[in-house]
């Protein structure tokens, strides 16, 4: 096999950081051929070919992205990176900023959701307070606070650029260090109030769309509420047109220190060949931002569900993604991830547990049949099946 060429929206900047290009150079493109060699994995089971339908499909895209066609059993983890926004001050949440840090320290007393999610799945939760405004005081709670909080985009950029690089730097060398102790399987989960406000800005201006068209009602606000949220997107978009020129600036003039720091996620664990699973709007609109600056990074997400956020669908569709479920969620926290997680585990188990037609000295099926649908799972270059929503 030749060795892949580099892709990345960086190699010709003068602008990126010498360590920002390479990190984006370290990730290859997954191998879609793979996939062929895991449904014939499957298809060799005792089952009628396909039978499994989208489970088949995961199995598949963990074989794209491990080079493997029966990838070994994941150990799992979700980093929930916390920060304050200043647009949170605009009056677009129904919640008071306050309350980043405290979600922060239940998430650290194991109390929340995403903990009780986490367990259910066997994986850890590792969480990192990227930036709110009140220090969160927890050993089980890493600090990699860039500052306290970022400044509001209707009135300027939200960070520096330096700001910006500084939050994914601190992502990609977290999942480094994550690898390093065994972890192969990293969920993204995030907490800052007012950051659907911020994902919001950042999915109308990385995919041209309408603010009011990929805006929703986050924490629960009513329409005097929303429309007020929408008004200050706009008026972010109009304050910081000109710095919206490429993903890294665009990521610093509307986005938030946690979303950038799973931008650095995403870009890590792409790098070191780590199968990434989504959350919600916000941490997909993190993940469209890495593969803003590095395309071939696309390959290694898998979509958890379709969120009831309004952006969501545009973003897993700009993203090529299929979600494996719908169930109106619209928490964050990583709670999609974790729920994701069994159904990998079970795509998996099928390949190393499930007896094969010669192993079970069962007879296979009269003639071959063709399985009409056996790409993996949002492969880049298919078409992706989004389910329709109430939203």
């Amino acid at each position: 096999m030749t060795k892949d060429p580099p892709v990345t929206a960086l190699s010709s900047s003068a602008n990126a950081p010498h360590w920002l290009v390479e990190l984006t150079l370290a990730v290859r493109a997954v191998d879609p051929h793979v996939a062929t060699r895991t449904q014939a994995l499957l298809d060799g089971k005792t089952k009628p070919p396909g039978s499994l339908g989208r489970l088949e499909r995961l199995a598949c895209r963990l074989g794209t992205i491990t080079r493997t066609p029966c990838p070994p059993r994941r150990t799992k983890a979700i980093v929930v990176m916390g920060a304050d926004h200043g647009v949170a001050d605009e009056g677009v949440s129904a919640y008071p900023p306050e309350v980043t840090a405290q979600m922060l320290a239940n998430f650290a007393q194991g109390g929340a959701a995403i903990n009780v999610l986490a367990r259910q799945a066997n994986a850890r939760v590792v969480v990192v307070d990227m930036g709110a405004r009140v220090p969160v005081k927890s050993p089980a709670v890493l600090d990699r606070r860039i500052a306290a909080g970022t400044r509001s985009a209707s009135h300027g950029p939200a960070m520096q650029v330096t700001e910006a690089l500084q939050a994914i730097q601190v992502g990609a060398a977290l999942v480094e260090t994550l690898c390093h102790e065994g972890i192969d399987l990293v969920g993204l989960g995030e907490m800052g109030i007012g950051n659907t406000t911020s994902a919001a800005a950042l999915t109308a201006a990385l995919l041209g769309l309408p603010p009011a068209q990929v805006t929703g009602r986050g924490t629960g606000i009513d329409d005097a509420m929303w429309a007020r949220k929408v008004n200050v997107i706009e008026s972010a978009l109009q304050t910081n047109r000109e710095a919206l020129v490429d993903p890294l600036h665009t990521l610093a003039a509307l986005g938030g220190f946690e979303i950038a720091g799973l931008v650095g996620v995403c870009l890590g664990a792409a790098a070191a060949g780590v199968p990434v699973v989504l959350d919600g709007f916000i941490t997909t609109a993190a993940a469209l931002v890495a593969v803003r600056l590095c395309p071939w990074a696309e390959g290694y997400l898998l979509a958890s569900h379709l969120s009831v956020e309004r952006g969501h669908r545009a973003l897993l569709e700009a993203l090529r993604l299929e979600p494996l479920f719908d169930l109106e969620l619209r928490l964050g926290e990583g709670t999609g991830a974790a729920l994701a997680f069994p159904f990998i585990d079970a795509a998996l188990a099928i390949l190393h547990d499930m007896a094969t037609f010669e192993s079970a000295g069962v007879s296979g099926p009269a003639q071959d049949i063709t399985e009409p649908d056996t790409a993996p799972l949002g492969a880049p270059g298919g078409s992706a099946k989004v389910p329709p929503t109430s939203s």
